[in-house]
């Protein structure tokens, strides 16, 4: 029995790994959960898996979670950034999975590790910011990260048993997102509701933004460099339209090994908790004959700015990416505010890394000071337009 608490409860990850969850009581019991403001729906995975302790994002909100909670439930209600370390560092799970979004993953994450907690990894941002200083902690800490996020698990799964030096490439797979087909010209007019409408995945609303921009590809290269220690340059991104094969690897022989596998994110999460085997999902089966033809295009980089934003930052390293996240957060949380357009995303984030001074990335402390300082810069840049 494998005891779990879940960072992000309530986004489309977290009810995911739920369900599957659900699905395995003999293999699985919930120690935790941490959420942001929705109590409604915490309120009823609290009541359903009884955990030992439960967060929310401030006080006010965990007030209100207690009083709606039924009289015969014993979990702990936390609040704040306390309380999300306190559930991550649970002295009774085995496994923590990070699934908050965005920067805000960083600091519990850390205190999953520091606790001897291995980590299922859906957050990405904690390695696009972090990545050499986390994997360092949990390398002496003796824990695990498994990455969740379908094309890193693939990779994962695809490299496990196979000697690095061997490895010519990896290869990510996009969808392309809903604007795939359509001009520069056709993106000014776009609407965060429009953005919304991702053709393959359901999403949470700032990663199905990012799945729009492609920026979501450019922090899974930056993430796939500090996972699998590998150069930018030989990290390749591919637009797959049909999301089934979820990544690939180039071995220097000339073998491509590909991960294929319906669009579900249920599968890498329960590959992540059940690691090293393997639980039966009973989702449908790829039908191999239904499916049609596979189709592979370059990405266009003048058209999806912040893909290539992104591979800058890759390339430079220290800082960068933590200030390509930040100042992304905060123009993606501007478009859906209807407060700037979706071309104004990758303006934002540009205008912002220009301004910044680069710096190796030494310690956390440091790494939070730049986060701090690329939103209160992206927030001037957002209040001009």
């Amino acid at each position: 029995m494998k005891n779990i608490a879940i960072l992000g409860s309530t986004g489309s990850i977290g009810t995911s790994a739920l369900e599957v969850i659900a699905a395995n009581p003999s293999r699985f019991t919930v120690s935790g959960l941490a959420a942001f403001r929705n109590i409604t729906l915490l309120k009823d995975q609290i009541e359903c898996f009884r955990p030992e302790a439960a967060a929310v994002i401030d006080e006010e909100t965990a007030i209100a979670l207690e009083k709606s909670l039924d009289t015969s439930v014993r979990t702990e209600v936390l609040f704040g950034p306390h309380g999300y370390r306190e559930v991550a560092s649970l002295a009774g799970s085995q496994m923590v999975l990070s699934a908050m979004s965005g920067a805000a993953g960083l600091l519990p994450t850390l205190a999953a590790i520091d606790s001897g907690k291995d980590v299922a990894l859906a957050n990405k941002e904690t390695i696009v910011m972090a990545g050499e200083l986390v994997l360092a902690r949990a390398e002496a800490a003796g824990v695990r990260i498994l990455p969740v996020d379908s094309e890193h698990s693939a990779l994962f799964q695809c490299l496990e048993g196979r000697p690095r030096e061997q490895v010519l490439k990896l290869i990510l797979t996009a969808s392309g997102g809903p604007f795939f087909k359509k001009s520069i010209d056709d993106l000014a007019s776009v609407t965060p509701a429009d953005a919304l409408k991702h053709p393959n995945w359901e999403m949470g609303s700032k990663i199905t933004i990012d799945s729009a921009t492609m920026m979501n590809k450019g922090l899974e290269v930056i993430e796939a460099m500090r996972l699998f220690s590998i150069g930018a340059d030989r990290i390749d991104v591919v637009i797959h339209p049909q999301s089934i094969v979820h990544s690939m690897v180039a071995f220097n022989d000339g073998a491509l090994l590909a991960h294929m596998g319906v669009p579900d994110m249920k599968i890498p999460i329960a590959y992540a908790l059940s690691y090293p085997g393997r639980i039966p999902l009973f989702l449908p089966e790829l039908d191999l004959f239904g499916m049609g033809s596979l189709s592979f295009f370059p990405p266009d980089l003048d058209k999806f700015r912040c893909l290539a934003l992104a591979l800058e930052a890759a390339r430079r390293g220290g800082t960068a990416p933590v200030v390509l996240n930040a100042s992304n957060e905060i123009a993606v949380e501007a478009f859906l505010g209807k407060r700037i357009g979706f071309l104004d995303i990758p303006r934002i984030v540009e205008d912002t890394i220009q301004t910044h001074k680069w710096e190796e990335a030494k310690t956390i402390e440091q790494i939070i000071e730049v986060d701090h300082w690329a939103r209160d810069k992206s927030k001037e840049l957002v209040n001009v337009l």
